[in-house]
């Protein structure tokens, strides 16, 4: 049974992973980009060059990173995780350590689903926000008609409406009603 930690896990993986062929030479490059670029404090860029060195085999140059990764820490390794899932789902399916695991959900699996749940979570306030815009803009819209003159009631929402936007939006929104006031 595999260990909790991805250190563990990628220790048990790591002969599947350097075995002749798992990881085509383009694959372990897309790995290395995709660390150097979004952890550059996992994999430097002396680091990822060194990774994707053309003259050393490639074999070599993953056994050397996955035992970089190792030394980094966990947090390097869930990071190798995520890129090999990214860029070789097939691959990273057959690993020993998720054949392993039995009835647990793994913990990238965990962090992928709270991420998409923070980035869709945007809460009332954006929604109202959101909301307000759009309907600032349909007043904008409606009452920009040089057949239709706004009356007193809708200068005043519209007036109010400006609080709660932006600067810039606060902006047009107020220099459109001195506008209207002006030409009527």
């Amino acid at each position: 049974m595999s260990g909790n930690s991805y250190s563990d896990r990628l220790q048990e993986d790591t002969p599947y992973l350097t075995s002749n062929g798992r990881l085509d030479e383009h694959l372990v490059d897309k790995i290395v980009l995709q660390l150097n670029r979004v952890y550059p404090q996992i994999l430097s860029n002396k680091e990822a060059e060194k990774f994707r060195n053309p003259k050393t085999l490639v074999r070599k140059r993953l056994s050397d990173l996955l035992k970089h990764l190792k030394s980094k820490g966990d947090l390097a390794c869930q990071e190798f995780y995520r890129a090999l899932r990214n860029n070789a789902d097939k691959i990273y399916a057959t690993l020993p350590s998720r054949k392993n695991m039995t009835n647990i959900s793994s913990p990238v699996e965990i962090i992928s689903n709270q991420e998409k749940i923070i980035l869709n979570d945007r809460g009332p306030v954006f929604f109202l926000a959101c909301f307000s815009v759009a309907a600032g803009l349909a007043f904008l819209m409606y009452y920009n008609n040089s057949d239709i003159k706004p009356t007193g009631a809708s200068k005043k929402v519209l007036g109010f409406s400006a609080f709660g936007f932006g600067r810039h939006i606060k902006n047009i929104l107020i220099s459109y009603l001195d506008e209207v006031s002006l030409n009527n």
